[in-house]
C-alpha cells in the first residue's frame, strides 16, 4: 500500500482551499484519507500566516514512515524545513521543435538577404 501526502480540495468553484492529508494512493483525491496534516489556502498573500498551516512534527513522522508527497506538498513541506525536494529540469522540452526551428532558420536568412541588400546600396 502506498501512502502519499498530498492535497485534497475544499472550497467553493473558483475559491480552492485544500487539506493536506496522509491517504492511501488508491484513494479518489477528495476521499478518505487516514489523517490530516493541515491546510493551504493558495488565494491569501504568500507571506500570510494562515496561507499554510501545518503540523511539522506529524509531517516529519509520516515522510520518516515512507510517505511519499506529490511534488506541490513537498514543495510546501520544502518552506516548513522538512525534506528537500529535487530540482526538476528538462532543457530539452522549452526547445523548438523542428518546425519551428526551420521557420526560424528561414526568418534569419530572410532577414539577413534584406539587410544585405540594404546595405549595398548605401555604398554606392
Amino acid at each position: 500500500m502506498t501512502v502519499k501526502i498530498r492535497l485534497a480540495r475544499g472550497g467553493a468553484k473558483k475559491r480552492p482551499f485544500y487539506r493536506i492529508v496522509v491517504a492511501d494512493g488508491r484513494s479518489p483525491r477528495d476521499g478518505r484519507f487516514i489523517e490530516k496534516l493541515g491546510t493551504f489556502d493558495p488565494l491569501k498573500a504568500k507571506d500570510d500566516a494562515l496561507r499554510l498551516v501545518l503540523d511539522a512534527e506529524k509531517a516529519a513522522a509520516w515522510v520518516a514512515k515512507g510517505a511519499q508527497p506529490t511534488d506541490r506538498v513537498a514543495r510546501l513541506l520544502e518552506t516548513v524545513g522538512i525534506g528537500k525536494r529535487e530540482a526538476r529540469n528538462n532543457p530539452e522540452k522549452a526547445l523548438p521543435k523542428k518546425k519551428a526551428q526551420e521557420r526560424a532558420a528561414a526568418n534569419a536568412a530572410a532577414a539577413e538577404k534584406a539587410a544585405a541588400a540594404a546595405a549595398e546600396p548605401a555604398e554606392s
